[in-house]
């Protein structure tokens, strides 16, 4: 790779890592294959190492961890030889591991005397309004009351529509959710590297200004293991989502742990492209599945995306799949691209009748209950800004 280093190097890597040093409130993820053994079943040691650094850490800045492991945890206790491929085996593990996940981290952390709240979420969670000042709330509340807050997806209820799909994007999403001043993204691989790292003579990137230097990088699957659900393109994702919003974030390894909090040189730092922001329609856009989707005429389309107005019922043309009201739909245009996300405000057996018609006739026709947007602008996020 032209013009990246594999070592960090000279006063923008100083200025890099100067940030980590400074943050405040820093969100870690790390992945099952650093916390369990290739069979399932958690590894002590490795979780007892993991919580001295975040212990040593904590010591004079907030930690919000992101633990995968559940499911892994779960494997062995069930007699199960590997990852189950259904979503009801899974939920089952999830249900024996978390149990033991957060039983280990309890034990683990109370050798320093830190409380642990266990938080789980779904994306349902957090893309509604409500929820997620919830969320928010109980987060913060745990932080300004001294415990560390261990935060997993709730994969014994998640369904395939609410989940987030990965623990790098969540973690990504929490970072924004709790105003984290930095991400650290803990692997069982050292870095992001322009070729699978498992051949000789790739070399680790030391920075990623933006999406031009992923440019030409082969991602691929290097770094999944056997037990999670991530690899190298979800981190890379995760980074993404972050630092969009503000958040810059580093990957390293498990084992770097302790160097990556410390602003040593290990990793891959990625700098924020974007500026910080308390929405949470980064959940929206990022965390939610639509259950549906709302045909626009090209002025809808026109209003939503250049004037953001909210979307009204005389700019829909038609309505595909089967939702209720406040479920996340797609708002596509007139060649069926998903211009927009949004929470819908109406059932989809409603919107037949209203397809095309003002709200004021709707009201007179109607009652008061339908002079009202399908979607209103604070719950609709663009998708291709």
């Amino acid at each position: 790779m032209t013009g990246r280093a594999s070592e960090e190097t000279g006063e923008a890597g100083e200025v890099s890592r100067a940030e980590v040093r400074q943050a405040r409130r820093i969100v870690v993820k790390v992945g099952s294959s650093s916390l369990t053994t290739a069979a399932g079943g958690l590894d002590a040691d490795r979780v007892d190492a993991l919580v001295d650094v975040l212990a040593k850490a904590r010591e004079e800045r907030e930690i919000v961890l992101v633990s995968s492991g559940a499911i892994a945890a779960g494997l062995a206790p069930l007699g199960l030889s590997g990852r189950p491929r259904d979503l009801a085996r899974q939920q089952a593990a999830a249900s024996v591991g978390q149990g033991l996940l957060v039983a280990r981290y309890t034990a683990s952390f109370a050798r320093y005397g830190i409380r642990v709240g266990q938080v789980l979420l779904t994306s349902d969670d957090v893309s509604r309004r409500a929820h997620y000042r919830n969320a928010y709330r109980t987060l913060d509340q745990l932080l300004a009351m001294g415990a560390l807050p261990v935060v997993n997806e709730n994969d014994t209820v998640a369904t395939d529509e609410i989940r987030f799909g990965d623990n790098d994007r969540l973690a990504a999403l929490v970072a924004h959710l709790v105003r984290a001043d930095l991400l650290i993204l803990l692997s069982d691989v050292d870095g992001l590297y322009d070729g699978d790292p498992r051949t000789p003579g790739t070399r680790r990137i030391a920075e990623i200004r933006g999406r031009k230097d992923l440019e030409g990088i082969s991602i691929g699957s290097a770094g999944r293991s056997g037990v999670g659900t991530g690899g190298m393109v979800t981190k890379v994702d995760a980074a993404g989502i972050a630092t969009g919003a503000g958040v810059p974030v580093v990957l390293t390894s498990a084992v770097h742990a302790a160097d990556a909090l410390a602003g040593r040189p290990t990793g891959t730092y990625f700098h924020r492209t974007g500026k910080r922001s308390a929405d949470r329609l980064l959940w929206l856009a990022h965390a939610s599945a639509p259950r549906g989707a709302l045909r626009l005429d090209a002025g809808a389309v026109l209003a939503v995306t250049e004037r953001r107005s909210s979307l009204l019922p005389a700019g829909l043309t038609a309505v595909e799949g089967d939702f209720t009201a406040g479920d996340p739909v797609d708002l596509l245009d007139e060649a069926g691209r998903a211009v927009a996300r949004g929470l819908v405000n109406f059932d989809a057996r409603e919107l037949p009748r209203l397809l095309g018609r003002s709200t004021r006739d709707l009201a007179k026709e109607l009652g008061p209950a339908y002079e009202r947007e399908v979607v209103h602008r604070d719950d609709l996020v663009l998708l291709h800004p």
